[in-house]
């Protein structure tokens, strides 16, 4: 399946790479691609919980699904991804 969702806190290349490098490492995830002028993320998954799975991956990294919760601790997580994504690209 095939799916594409609008995430918050997206704000440059080094969230983009954080998200990418986490999201590669999941079984069952593939054809990962962020879209950080619109904030979406599109990416294939072959079990039932693979979006789930993705949903609780993107929300620990500080990156809620658009619609859901975007308390004040998602968004210290999102800048700190951001930070190591930057150092590690």
């Amino acid at each position: 399946m095939k799916t594409s969702v609008t995430i918050q806190n997206l704000k440059c290349g080094g969230c983009e790479s954080t998200i990418a490098k986490k999201l590669h490492t999941l079984k069952g995830i593939k054809d990962v691609f962020i879209n950080q002028e619109d904030c979406t993320i599109s990416f294939s998954y072959k079990t039932e919980d693979g979006f789930e799975t993705v949903q609780k991956e993107l929300t620990k990294l500080g990156y809620p699904i658009k619609g859901n919760a975007n308390p004040i601790g998602s968004k210290f997580k999102s800048y700190l991804s951001c930070a190591i994504g930057k150092i590690n690209k």
